[in-house]
């Protein structure tokens, strides 16, 4: 009777210690739909928002993925579960013609490889998405992201958007990067490409509407560890 009883006590205190664990897990998770100013560079408002890249709405949606492998973004773990999955999300939006465009070696997600796509209307929160290489997964450096953000800025302006939206879609991916580094890198590149543009326009070698506003896209769980690294990316900016 007492080792049934201590089991009872034990099974107790593991079911109190679970109860306290799921509590902690979802007062750290940030609602779907949140969203903040974090500053200004340029004149240019840097928003976060959780959101997915099938859902976000901006005049275009940038999005990331590697270099096809069989199941990567569906593989759970590594990658995402799919009810938090943006690229599970943005592949059935797009009638899983995503994954089809991959397969088929249409776009091959070599590093800052790009493809512009341009959805019936209504599939996607944005009327044309940006495809952004992030080349092989085993060989991913986090650096690699100020270059991505670079692009973005440079394809967004040439497309004549004043607002996109930017999905790195890392974790999705199933790729454990250090998020705070890797907002940190993709707003720098996004400012570094956008202030050296400004430069162009200034010297009458480019043409553009300025931006208005860019809308870097984070997960529930990573809401608030993305906005240090885009805060101190600011900072740096502005110094």
């Amino acid at each position: 009777m007492k080792t049934i009883k201590r089991f009872k006590n034990f099974a107790t205190i593991i079911a109190l210690l679970l109860v306290f664990a799921t509590s902690f897990a979802q007062d750290k998770m940030t609602a779907i739909g949140t969203s903040k100013i974090w500053g200004t560079v340029e004149s240019v408002a840097v928003e976060g928002l959780v959101q997915g890249p099938s859902a976000a709405k901006s005049e275009l949606q940038v999005a990331c993925v590697f270099e096809y492998t069989e199941g990567d973004i569906f593989n759970s773990p590594p990658a995402l579960p799919a009810q938090l999955n943006g690229l599970v999300h943005l592949d059935d939006a797009l009638n899983h013609q995503l994954t089809e465009l991959r397969k088929a070696g249409k776009f091959n997600g070599h590093a800052l490889e790009t493809v512009l796509l341009t959805p019936v209307k209504g599939l996607l929160g944005a009327p044309k998405l940006l495809l952004i290489g992030l080349g092989d997964r085993n060989k991913f450096n986090a650096e690699l992201m100020k270059q991505v953000g670079s692009v973005a800025t440079r394809e967004a302006l040439r497309l004549g958007v004043t607002h996109f939206a930017f999905a790195s879609d890392l974790k999705d991916a199933g790729i454990d990067s250090p998020t705070a580094k890797v907002a940190e890198y993709v707003t720098e590149g996004i400012f570094e490409a956008y202030r050296s543009e400004l430069w162009l326009r200034a010297q009458d070698l480019a043409h553009f509407k300025p931006l208005k506003k860019v809308t870097l896209l984070a997960g529930p769980a990573f809401f608030e560890v993305a906005g240090q690294g885009i805060n101190k990316a600011i900072n740096n900016l502005k110094k």
